[in-house]
Parts: structure tokens; sequence; C-alpha cells
């Protein structure tokens, strides 16, 4: 039987495209889940790993699908191998448990690690370099202004409004709100 997996890293990657790909390979089951590939907890993989058996079929669309390093890549692997399963990883063809095809794994893995390191490597120097900049503020950017705010806390105190009215006439959610008023407190400034 052929069983097919698929794994996007963070929510933005394309997830359908992978499990359409899997479709017209012919997968009958086909186990997904997005998770980071550095989570140890990939609970889909698991399954399809403990349903597999003998002359069952895996198939990948790429090796980075399947384990997050060479080393976890090669122990899967060599467990399906063991157990006589084929694995078939889409860009690369059908892995054999030859000599000659597991160097080909291990080098595929190796260089698949070495392509997520450098990634990393390239947005720690990104981040590194974005920090010079004075101007710059880790993380999400702030939807609502302090001036704004602090507009919305001085119409409270003058017009005695509750948070949810606050929050009707000046279109700043009820939590944005008291969240800026604990911080004005917490600052020592009465509201």
């Amino acid at each position: 039987m052929k069983y097919g997996y698929a794994r996007v890293s963070t929510m933005a990657q394309e997830f359908e495209t992978q499990l359409q790909t899997l479709k017209d390979e012919g997968c009958e089951v086909i186990f997904s889940e997005k998770f980071t590939g550095t989570m140890t907890d990939r609970p889909e993989l698991t399954k399809v790993l403990e349903v597999l058996c003998a002359e069952d079929t895996l198939v990948v669309t790429k090796l980075d699908r399947l384990a997050r390093n060479t080393k976890e890549g090669i122990a899967i692997i060599e467990d399906l191998f063991n157990r006589g399963v084929k694995v078939h990883v889409l860009n690369v063809g059908l892995l054999e448990n030859t000599t000659m095809g597991r160097f080909f794994m291990q080098t595929m893995l190796a260089v698949a690690e070495m392509e997520r390191n450098l990634i990393v490597e390239r947005t720690q120097e990104g981040k590194t370099l974005a920090k010079q900049n004075p101007n710059f503020t880790e993380g999400r950017p702030k939807v609502h202004a302090n001036k704004k705010l602090d507009e919305a806390m001085r119409m409270k105190a003058e017009m005695k409004y509750s948070f949810r009215q606050l929050s009707e006439v000046t279109n700043i959610s009820m939590s944005t709100l008291q969240r800026h008023a604990r911080k004005l407190k917490s600052e020592g400034i009465d509201i």
C-alpha cells in the first residue's frame, strides 16, 4: 500500500501542493501536519511510521519533509528499510536499501540539513544587521500609536467612559485599552 506524508513548517507554506502531488502519485492514505521541522513531536509522522509494514511504500515530496536533520533521517529510513518498507522521495526517486542507495540518502539528508542551517544563519545575520538601525523594533508592529492610546485614556478620564464604551467610540479593542491603562498605572500615571 502507498502512504503519503506531507508537512509544512509554517502556515505560510503551500500545503495543498504537497497533498495534491501525493494524491497524483497514487497515495491511498495521506498523513499531514503543519509543524516546524525543529519540533520533536510530530503526531502524524508517528502514526504513519506505526502503520507501515513490509512491502508498503512511504512517499514524501522532499526528503526534508520527513526528517529534521541527517541523523534523524537516517534513523527513520534505516528503520523503514529494516521493516521492508520502500521509501519514495518524489524529487529524488526511490531510495534503495543498497550500499549506493544508503550513500545517496545520507548525502541528500546532509545537504538538506546544510540548507536549513544556512537559512538560519542568514536570518540571524539579517536580524543583527537590522538591530543596528536605531528605529528597529523586533516583533509585530503596533497597530495603535501611543498618541492614539493616550488620547483614548484622556477621553476615558474626561467623559467617564467605561472600557467597552471607549472601545466602541475609538475602534480600539477593549483588551488593548486595558493593557495601555495598566501600563500607564505602572508608570505612576493615574487614569
